[in-house]
């Protein structure tokens, strides 16, 4: 057989375990996976390397509504060349864009404006409002839609659909999957007045407290079943919320934040102010125990970023004027890999978290693992590489992240995406070939 790139040489990942194989690629899609496979016009030598199957980060804002993203913050380009960087291959967009994602006409317009915009592929959800409650569906099936959200607690944007009778019209209305940032607005309108500006950053994690993640996620779950729909609930923050998810996983599914298993206060407040402000909260080490034990028994499904930048200035602000968001997509993986090498989680389950479980979650097609027919998406690795991550390394146009100054052990050698070698040792060459992700609905 001849192939058009042929990966050799690697510690290849496959769904069922580790194995020293190559592995050919035609026509953007896995062929061939073995031994002495044959001839192709490329050769990616992967000796020392480990070949994961490509990256999901299911969680990003890149700002974008596919008119240009917002100048010195963040749009597609800059979001995606950071992606790939940091070897993603693969993004899901939040609605909460310029403009919101949230009818037929700002869908329609943000996935043809995808191709020649992203190096990384990329789906998206659209937003869920009290206006479009009846009518996501329709747009839900639209092409490159991963699934609705729903902002049932207040954060970046005017998104907000926070009572249960517009929440049950919007799981009613869908088809698929209802993603849902669940934190209870009327409790966080009621602490809100126990606050003033300049109150120590800290103060976030105390009005936006867990039982504010809590009551959000119970009610969420109540709904969930009273329609008989699924629900997947991001950034899960909160010992009493995993408790409560593992009680409820035939309705559930659930995120988790790189931030909420590598950051805890009051130390990361103190340590990086308004750089360590986001919604939800980071927890004290009680909560952040309860994120890892939740990787480790099945109750998370998917690990994600919540890359949302904001300019420096804006984080620097007094709380809480300050801006909720970190950026996160190129630190994701190097972060988590190391991780990996400390022992705390085993590699394949980084994978399940990382690539399958949001392939599988969302019903990403062809997306998710190294096999046959699959698309040809590959993290290419060196798990032995010692990196310091720094801001001047930061591609998105914000140019800072919060874990500047963090040393890892590993670290994204190269980023295929669909054949396409878009990254390799740190450079990114061509213009950009992302196109919309195909979801099964």
């Amino acid at each position: 057989m001849s192939f058009d790139l042929i990966i050799e040489n690697g510690t290849v990942v496959l769904p069922w375990g580790e194995v020293s194989a190559d592995v050919g690629v035609t026509a953007g899609h896995i062929t061939a996976i073995g031994k002495n496979l044959g001839d192709a016009p490329e050769r990616f030598n992967a000796a020392n390397l480990h070949v994961l199957p490509g990256i999901i980060d299911p969680h990003v804002h890149f700002r974008d509504g596919g008119y240009g993203g917002i100048p010195g913050v963040e749009d597609m380009r800059s979001g995606s060349l950071a992606a790939v960087l940091g070897g993603v291959t693969t993004v899901f967009d939040m609605p909460n864009t310029k403009p919101p994602t949230t009818d037929p006409t700002t869908v329609q317009a943000k996935y043809e404006y995808i191709p020649g915009h992203t190096y990384c592929d990329l789906g998206f959800y659209v937003g869920a409002t009290k206006e479009n409650a009846d009518h996501v569906g329709e747009m839900e099936d639209m092409p490159g839609v991963c699934a609705v959200k729903v902002f049932a607690g207040s954060s970046t944007g005017d998104l907000l659909v926070e009572d249960d009778e517009n929440i049950e019209r919007v799981l009613r209305g869908s088809r698929h999957l209802v993603a849902f940032h669940a934190e209870d607005e009327y409790r966080l309108r009621e602490r809100k007045s126990r606050f003033s500006v300049g109150d120590p950053y800290a103060a976030h994690g105390e009005w936006r407290d867990p039982e504010c993640a809590r009551l959000g996620t119970a009610r969420v779950t109540a709904l969930a079943e009273k329609t008989g729909k699924r629900a997947h609930i991001l950034h899960v923050s909160t010992a009493e919320e995993f408790a409560f998810i593992r009680d409820h996983k035939r309705l559930l599914s659930a995120e988790v934040l790189v931030n909420h298993l590598l950051q805890a206060g009051p130390e990361a407040y103190e340590r990086l102010g308004g750089y360590a402000v986001m919604n939800p909260p980071i927890r004290d080490k009680h909560h952040q125990d309860a994120a890892w034990a939740a990787l480790l028994d099945g109750t998370a499904d998917t690990i994600a970023s919540d890359h949302a930048p904001h300019t420096a200035e804006a984080k620097e602000r007094p709380w809480p004027t300050c801006h909720s968001g970190l950026t996160g997509v190129q630190t994701l993986l190097p972060l988590m890999l190391s991780q990996v090498n400390a022992g705390r989680l085993p590699l394949m389950r980084l994978v399940d978290l990382m690539s399958a479980g949001p392939a599988r979650i969302y019903g990403a097609m062809g997306k998710g693992r190294i096999a046959v027919g699959y698309d040809a998406d590959f993290s290419i690795v060196d798990m032995k590489a010692r990196r310091k991550i720094e801001n001047s390394w930061i591609a998105s146009q914000c140019g800072w992240t919060p874990f500047a100054g963090t040393e890892v052990t590993a670290w994204p050698v190269a980023t295929i995406v669909r054949g396409h070698v878009v990254m390799f040792e740190g450079v990114v060459t061509g213009e950009p070939i992302g196109q919309p992700v195909l979801f099964r609905h």
